[in-house]
């Protein structure tokens, strides 16, 4: 049985990185009494896999992973099951059942959308000139890792708009970004906003939607 689960990921957890966070579900099977599937081979993995790393220190609200089981069981017994044994941070939000001869799920990811509330005041009148510099490039070279790469055509979609404060008092600033998330060409937010002028310690960063192939 292959099932695809769709979550979030906030609080503390927030700061696991991807291998931890393998870890953290397959414990949480363990727990749940399930059957997983594993790969053959002197050292058998579960066969669990990811639709998209997200890089440390952010949320999400659309997670999404292939879980494999030994076992065919009910879909809403399985979520009852995981989430009372998943951490809290990790929050259960669909699960489905997945044709085996679908494709691997990582493969399927095109693009991701994430949504960036700015903790400290700015000028959004600067900031929407720069945005609009930004878009309006033709490359953006950067170096990552120590390897040269042109951030512009990751770039999809960048816009701002103003939301309520929480504490009532003005607004913020909100930057809606959608980068690519292909194998190979992937956009990361901190590297738009390292562009913009904005620090990530000033930036509450949420991933909100992976866009997949039709």
């Amino acid at each position: 049985m292959r099932v695809r689960i769709t979550f979030s990921k906030s609080g503390a957890l927030k700061y696991i990185g991807h291998l931890d966070l393998n870890t953290v579900w397959e414990r949480a099977a363990r727990r749940a009494g399930l059957q997983l599937a594993y790969s053959k081979g002197f050292h058998p993995q579960p066969k669990m896999t990811f639709a998209c790393a997200l890089p440390l220190g952010f949320s999400s609200r659309c997670e999404v992973m292939d879980m494999r089981l030994d076992q065919d069981v009910d879909l809403a017994w399985l979520s009852t099951r995981l989430q009372n044994a998943l951490p809290t941070g990790i929050g259960i939000i669909k699960l489905e059942n997945v044709d085996e001869h679908e494709p691997a799920l990582q493969t399927q990811v095109i693009s991701a959308e994430y949504e960036i509330v700015l903790t400290e005041d700015v000028d959004e009148a600067n900031l929407k000139r720069k945005i609009d510099e930004v878009m309006a490039s033709q490359s953006l070279p950067r170096q990552r890792r120590g390897k040269s790469y042109d951030l512009r055509p990751l770039i999809e979609l960048l816009s701002i708009t103003s939301i309520p404060s929480p504490a009532g008092r003005g607004a913020r600033v909100k930057v809606i970004m959608i980068l690519a998330a292909r194998e190979g060409a992937t956009g990361r937010p901190e590297e738009v906003l390292n562009v913009l002028d904005i620090a990530t310690e000033n930036a509450q960063v949420e991933r909100i939607r992976l866009i997949f192939k039709n």
